[in-house]
């Protein structure tokens, strides 16, 4: 029963995400043609910072309430209260830091866009307990209207400041909206039972697992923002600027699939960790449903995207294109561990995956300075290096505390690098059928149905798992469309 509600919700999440991230893709194809690559870059190189403060805010509250077995009304207000202290601790702290970091950056335009993105951190907390609840639960269509109300106010914020000449503050401005939608779209689902006021009775339980979660969290995100850091201080905010662009390019499959890649996840494995079951089979048939459609996105990604820079983004971003092809190739081997974090989460010992993030972070930054030659595709693959020097601990850690073998897990993702390469040789023969003079979103939507025909056909000829869960999605429309037709 469990594996049904979290497969419905799991496709409602799906649906959401998608929306949500198509239309924030939408805007900043737009924005893309209306601010500069040094106003965006400017943006990208303050909210590494507060993303990476943003790690404290709920402490590993969130990963807390989806793993409690059971959570009481004094466990609930000592979480609350976890949450609304550390938040508006980060809150204040962001905002007086604001002008020591646009002095280290000589970037006096990052002072206001800190401030206002700090003053996001007071209003979060209202909602945070409601949402890991909604989590818990699977609710997945409650959460969707949710992402519904803060998604299309931060759209429709951010382009309407843009056009009036904020820069860089239409981003911060929008994220702001964006929290006080959903803080607002969340009251109303707030459970009578959930406690209003805070409390610390409880909070060495809540602390012990956040600790945990919070060296995880910390970790990944320092690691996220050291390339956007690194590059701002060797080189400029034009380059922070394109680089964005560039991992935005290959991160496209995964803005898509958005939470849906670990919706549940946590929840659903600690399930399966306390009844005394493996979780080796768990990783190998997510992480082959994953593979299955992520390697082939990247893989094409890579091989089209000067089309795909060109079509959305126009000329002034082409310098980005070199840096596509490491940033794919990394991508593509960090997803192969991708359910790691997850599964650690579910065991009750989340520090461990802080580890090969440490060890990439390092390796960052010791390649980037090294290798950095004032060019973007060198920056780039000194990224690339540095994900690859993290495999074999990530292969390491599985192996240890799931028993899942290396070798073992390439030979169950056999399929996917078949449909991947398939795919990736079917692109690149359309895109040198396909003349060149046709328009770049013309050419990408020729290639489109045809490649993902390919994709299904060869789904089906290496037997892929994906292919059975494609055809459980595909079943409720066909059964509509039988229901349309007329009868004899």
């Amino acid at each position: 029963m469990a594996m049904v509600n979290l497969r419905r919700s799991l496709i409602i999440n799906f649906f959401s995400s998608s929306g949500a991230t198509m239309l924030k893709f939408l805007v900043s194809v737009l924005l893309a043609r209306i601010l500069s690559p040094s106003e965006i870059g400017v943006y990208s190189m303050t909210a590494v910072f507060v993303n990476f403060a943003g790690v404290f805010r709920d402490f590993g509250v969130s990963g807390y309430l989806q793993r409690e077995p059971n959570l009481t009304p004094d466990k609930l207000r000592s979480a609350s209260g976890v949450v609304f202290t550390s938040s508006w601790l980060i809150a204040l702290c962001l905002y007086l830091a604001s002008d020591a970091l646009g002095a280290w950056f000589a970037e006096p335009e990052i002072v206001p866009v800190m401030q206002v993105l700090a003053l996001g951190f007071v209003f979060i907390p209202f909602g945070a307990v409601t949402n890991a609840l909604l989590s818990r639960e699977f609710a997945a269509e409650k959460q969707a209207m949710v992402n519904a109300a803060g998604t299309i106010s931060f759209c429709i914020s951010c382009l309407v400041l843009a056009n009036l000449g904020f820069g860089s503050m239409s981003l911060a401005w929008a994220n702001l909206v964006n929290i006080l939608a959903c803080m607002l779209a969340l009251m109303p689902m707030r459970k009578s039972n959930v406690p209003w006021l805070p409390s610390f009775s409880h909070w060495r339980g809540v602390a012990h697992f956040g600790a945990g979660s919070l060296l995880s969290n910390m970790a990944i995100t320092l690691n996220n923002a050291i390339p956007d850091i690194l590059l701002g201080k060797l080189g400029s905010a034009s380059q922070v600027g394109l680089l964005s662009r560039a991992n935005s390019t290959v991160q496209i499959f995964i803005h898509v699939a958005g939470s849906t890649v670990n919706y549940g996840a946590v929840s659903y494995m600690s399930q399966i960790h306390h009844r005394g079951e493996s979780l080796a089979p768990v990783i190998t048939r997510a992480t082959l449903l994953l593979t299955g459609i992520g390697w082939t996105a990247l893989g094409l990604t890579a091989v089209l995207g000067h089309d795909v820079v060109l079509a959305l983004y126009g000329p002034t971003w082409l310098e980005s294109v070199p840096a596509i092809l490491p940033l794919t190739l990394a991508a593509a081997a960090i997803m192969t561990f991708n359910y790691n974090s997850v599964a650690m989460a579910a065991i009750g010992r989340p520090y461990l995956s802080a580890l090969p993030v440490l060890a990439t972070l390092l390796a960052r930054i010791l390649f980037g300075v090294l290798m950095y030659d004032g060019s973007l595709a060198g920056f780039a693959w000194a990224l690339c290096l540095a994900t690859m020097a993290s495999l074999p601990l990530r292969a390491l850690q599985q192996n240890r505390y799931f028993g899942l073998h290396l070798l073992s897990l390439l030979r169950a993702l056999a399929p996917s690098a078949l449909v991947a390469a398939g795919s990736v040789g079917a692109g690149m023969l359309l895109a040198w059928l396909l003349p060149s003079s046709l328009a770049p979103m013309l050419r990408l939507l020729v290639m489109a149905p045809l490649l993902a025909a390919v994709w299904y056909l060869l789904l089906r000829l290496t037997r892929h798992e994906l292919a059975g869960e494609v055809h459980r999605l595909a079943a409720p429309i066909k059964n509509r469309l039988a229901l349309l037709r007329p009868n004899p």
